[in-house]
């Protein structure tokens, strides 16, 4: 079954899609890889949904991929000991380090990193910005603030650090602990949240060990400031722009989508757009006009993937969610203006084989009409390469790897099959003629690209172009 879209459709898994028919029926509606949330994910948990998505798996004959998202630190104010409090604006309000209940005048602060990294000016957010409050006077112990925005403020509300720089790790001990289940399940993505700098990748990529990809989610400023050095470690990015909307201005999101998809692709990164996109499917049939608008400029940017949270893990339509923002895939892809688009914002090729060939192969497709580009990828990078170039002809990942085939899930326009690699030139021809014949993508007398490397089976050494022509039994000349 082959897709009518290239921009892939991440699906959150959750109380309302976490029995084995319902995920069948989000994969059949259009979702091409799911996200198992470890916030709210147990271990046995985790290992049964991968179960399940296997069980699709072998049933519906496609690789499906797996992503594992990381909770990250959650820093909290503490409690109140006559319930709710409400700051005025202008009021002065204290966060210290002791842990008596508080009042409308001080809360007791549990995070003594953030204490210590304080100083006059930056600004503090509680409650998902509700309450914004700006430091007059720091101290290892004691934060004096100005109420800037007042509001109600009750228990363990969340706290926001837009202007600091924390001296913590992404990885908590219970995202520790987290990650080794995933790896151990067989996930094939691991989203790493609270990424401040490269380090923080670092340390995920060292106990991953190439078993599964990471992807570092950008939802802090600190992570914007340094986007060139943590696209260099990360293998994709995801635009959470839930969080990245509490740390930074409202009207400044959109922008940085942009700029975040677009630095992505041009380091052949793929790119997640996530949060909110058809939010009102939680308990609506329909979205908004605007949502579809979101998805739809996700898609016109040239975004690898776009994502569902609430609306398929806990809404009372997840497969009408995904169908819909499947529908939306399409209808954009098949727009006039799609193709220039995404031509404008093409990189320029980098001073690589790999990039050159990749380069060749989008340009001879696109003067022959081919159609499809037959990729050979053992680890999946000459795949992501190709996709870099958002060819106009179909694009085929042909890999021994299942776990690549998976992970290709969320590339934009790859359509991944896991097949045996090639033994000889002729042999890579007839291998990969039957492919785009069987999955529906030539037919006889049409022609094909295929993109290889010589010695067979070496990973990393793409070096070989060859077309060919698909004839009426399947095999070919060329």
């Amino acid at each position: 079954m082959k897709r009518e879209r290239r921009a892939k459709i991440l699906a959150t898994l959750g109380p309302a899609s976490s029995e084995r028919d319902v995920i069948e029926r989000l994969w059949r509606a259009g979702a091409d890889c799911f996200r198992i949330n470890m916030s709210h994910t147990s271990h046995e948990a985790l290992r049964r949904l991968v179960g399940l998505i296997r069980e699709v798996e072998k049933t519906v004959g496609r690789p499906i991929g797996i992503l594992a998202d990381l909770q990250g630190p959650k820093l909290r104010i503490g409690r109140f000991a006559e319930g709710p409090v409400t700051l005025g604006d202008g009021a002065t309000f204290v966060l210290d380090s002791d842990d008596k209940p508080g009042d409308v005048g001080r809360v007791y602060l549990p995070h003594p990193e953030i204490l210590r990294s304080l100083a006059p000016g930056h600004r503090l957010l509680l409650d998902d910005g509700k309450v914004r409050l700006v430091v007059t006077k720091a101290g290892p112990k004691r934060a004096v603030t100005k109420v800037e925005i007042g509001g109600k403020l009750s228990d363990r509300k969340g706290v926001s650090c837009p202007d600091t720089t924390l001296p913590v790790s992404a990885l908590t001990p219970k995202d520790r602990s987290d990650l080794d289940a995933a790896l151990d399940a067989g996930a094939d993505w691991i989203a790493l949240s609270f990424v401040q700098r490269p380090d923080d990748l670092a340390e995920v990529r060292k106990i991953a060990r190439g078993r599964a990809l990471v992807m570092a989610k950008i939802e802090k400023p600190q992570a914007i400031e340094r986007l060139d050095e943590i696209i260099e470690l990360a293998d994709a990015l995801m635009v959470a722009r839930g969080d990245l909307g509490v740390e930074m201005p409202l009207e400044a999101v959109p922008g940085l989508q942009k700029r975040i998809s677009r630095a992505a692709r041009k380091a052949g990164r793929p790119v997640v757009v996530a949060t909110q996109m058809l939010e009102s499917m939680i308990s609506a049939p329909v979205p908004t006009r605007a949502e579809v608008s979101d998805v739809a400029t996700a898609v016109f940017e040239g975004a690898d993937a776009v994502m569902l949270s609430a609306e398929s893990a806990a809404g009372a339509f997840p497969v009408e969610a995904v169908a819909t923002m499947n529908r939306i895939a399409e209808a954009v892809e098949r727009e006039s203006v799609y193709r220039g688009i995404l031509q404008a914002q093409r990189p320029e090729p980098e001073a690589t084989g790999n990039d050159a060939i990749c380069a060749a192969a989008r340009q001879i497709a696109e003067t022959l009409n081919v159609a499809a580009i037959v990729c050979y990828t053992a680890k999946g990078t000459t795949a992501m390469r190709a996709a870099r170039e958002r060819p106009a002809s179909a694009l085929i990942g042909l890999s021994p790897v299942p776990q690549t085939a998976r992970r290709l899930s969320l590339v934009w326009g790859v359509h991944a099959v896991v097949g045996d690699d090639a033994r000889d030139p002729e042999d890579m021809v007839e291998k990969a003629n039957r492919v785009v014949v069987a999955e529906g993508f030539a037919k006889p007398g049409q022609r094909i690209l295929i993109m290889a490397g010589v010695p067979f089976g070496t990973p990393g050494a793409t070096n070989l172009l060859r077309l060919a022509f698909v004839s009426a039994d399947g095999s070919s000349g060329g």
